[in-house]
């Protein structure tokens, strides 16, 4: 494998691929991060729970805080004969990285890594506590990770003032899009009941099909809410539809729906559930629903972080990024819930579970420039 542009960043990231940290599985790669922290005098507290790892390290101390985010496990690679060199070999092509976890978020983490080694030894004028709060369990059903770290500090009373997670946000080059919020994610998984019959005799049974398709169709139809100017509006899908005996001659006895709305903060989780069930009464439906809240929409609003971020990288890339709250969910959720502003800024995101995933070379080193350029001037401010 070739190496242009050789860099720290660069080769952090190819030792932290070479890790097959599919989740939850970490793989070692908390471990080979740890060294390189506590080499920079971080205090390093692990937090694993569940089958997951999980790493709280500090620097510092008081006011403001300052934390880097992001996750160390990936999805699975799929079929390698689809990859053009093995998913867990780093290597080099045309001037890019090639590799499961390159830009989802491998890259990120080194870039993070070698931003603190930047900032190593702390510069005197430098205020306030330096983090970074990482998990392998972001990619999975992410319970046992981000969440369960940051229900800890809380418990502790530690708020965040200031986050980046390092999520790949970016579209067409480095830095053009930054994430400054995420929406909700509400399931619902419904059963509608009918009573299972001939189809021959259909007066002696309720087809739960027939029932529901309606009341599906007016959920589909529904304009939840307008979204605002951070948000676009809500949206309802249903994603599974499950009825039937198999044979063509029975009405079956219930029919099973899920459904998830990505929402805006223009609606509430609650909002949402009393309007749905308005629907199913107006439908005479006999019928249960489960509901299951992937996370609360947040927003970072126009302040100190959303500032910074923009200045360096106008700095370092000359590049002027769109705000956006799109896309799916991340860790970004949970942390939000400490009370700080909440950022996503990462590479390209184009290739992310994808075969053959891939990062630009040189977006690294540009990476870990802005990332301690972020860092520097809010811990300084």
């Amino acid at each position: 494998m070739t190496k242009p542009e050789l860099s720290p960043t660069f080769d952090l990231t190819c030792e932290l691929i070479r890790c097959p940290s599919v989740t939850p599985d970490d793989a070692a790669c908390l471990t080979i991060i740890g060294r390189r922290l506590a080499a920079c005098g971080f205090t390093l507290e692990r937090m694993d729970h569940g089958g997951v790892a999980n790493l709280w390290a500090t620097r510092g101390g008081g006011s403001p805080v300052f934390c880097f985010a992001g996750h160390t496990d990936v999805v699975p690679p799929g079929e390698s004969a689809q990859w053009l060199s093995d998913p867990y070999t780093p290597e080099v092509r045309d001037g890019l990285l090639y590799g499961r976890g390159a830009a989802d978020m491998k890259g990120s983490l080194a870039a993070m890594v070698t931003a603190i080694e930047r900032l190593s030894p702390p510069d005197p004028a430098l205020r306030g506590t330096l983090a970074l709060l990482l998990t392998s369990d972001e990619e999975g059903p992410a319970q046992h990770g981000t969440r369960r770290v940051v229900e800890t500090l809380r418990a502790r009373g530690t708020h965040l003032d200031y986050c980046l997670v390092g999520e790949p946000s970016s579209h067409h080059r480095l830095g053009d899009l930054l994430r400054n919020g995420r929406r909700g994610s509400l399931n619902g998984r419904l059963v509608v009941h009918g009573v299972q019959g001939h189809v021959a005799y259909p007066e002696r049974a309720v087809n739960p099909i027939h029932r529901a398709a309606p009341a599906l169709a007016e959920l589909s139809g529904i304009q939840w809410d307008q979204g605002n100017e951070f948000f676009p509006a809500t949206s309802f899908q249903i994603s599974n539809v499950q009825s039937g005996t198999g044979v063509e001659n029975v009405i079956p006895a219930s029919l099973r729906a899920w459904f998830n709305f990505r929402y805006s903060t223009a609606s509430t989780c609650a909002s949402l559930q009393t309007r749905v069930a308005a629907v199913l009464a107006a439908h005479g439906l006999d019928y249960t629903l489960e509901w299951h809240l992937s996370g609360e929409p947040f927003l970072t609003e126009p302040g100190q972080l959303l500032a910074t971020v923009m200045a360096v990288l106008a700095q370092e890339l000359a590049v002027v990024p769109e705000l956006s709250t799109g896309g799916g969910t991340s860790d970004g959720r949970f942390i939000a819930t400490l009370g700080g502003q909440v950022v996503e800024l990462g590479p390209i995101n184009a290739t992310i579970h994808q075969v053959n995933e891939c990062v630009r070379v040189s977006d690294l080193e540009d990476l870990s420039r802005v990332y301690a350029g972020v860092a520097a001037a809010l811990l300084r401010a």
